[in-house]
């Protein structure tokens, strides 16, 4: 089974970036993470990261079109912005969980309204990048219930 794991902008600058905000780790060092706990589990995981919204509109799009069950997303500054975004991943219509490395709703109030949670299967702010690792958990348990098989 495929999960698909989308980073949006300025987050292929994790490691640099404000690390008091968003954490010392890289974005490798989380895919790498990621990618070794879901073939660990028997599952395919691909992550992909852009600053552009139309290139993250075309790779939702095409997740439903090459057979991926799920989806992580981190919509980054998008998450407060795109209408578009939010489109794409009601017209899949595949099941995702929004990440935050930080806690939105401890920062700028313009950063406390999301245009994916309601959307989302579920949430997860505020724990670094532990909580990629805490969606991939919620993703490979979800994934093997629906196969019939223990979690």
């Amino acid at each position: 089974m495929q999960i698909l794991v989308i980073h949006g902008p300025n987050l292929n600058l994790l490691g640099s970036r404000e690390p008091e905000v968003y954490g010392a780790q890289t974005l490798a060092q989380i895919d790498a993470d990621l990618a070794k706990k879901a073939a660990e589990a028997g599952f395919t995981l691909e992550s992909f990261q852009s600053n552009h919204e139309g290139a993250l509109v075309d790779r939702i799009q095409a997740a439903a079109h090459e057979g991926c069950h799920f989806i992580i997303i981190n919509p980054a500054a998008y998450t407060h912005t795109s209408v578009a975004l939010r489109d794409a991943l009601a017209a899949v219509a595949l099941p995702f969980v929004e990440v935050h490395l930080s806690n939105i709703h401890k920062r700028e109030p313009f950063r406390h309204h999301s245009y994916f949670s309601q959307l989302a299967e579920g949430v997860i702010c505020g724990l670094g990048a532990r909580g990629y690792a805490l969606a991939l958990g919620h993703v490979i348990e979800t994934l093997r219930a629906q196969a019939g098989k223990p979690a």
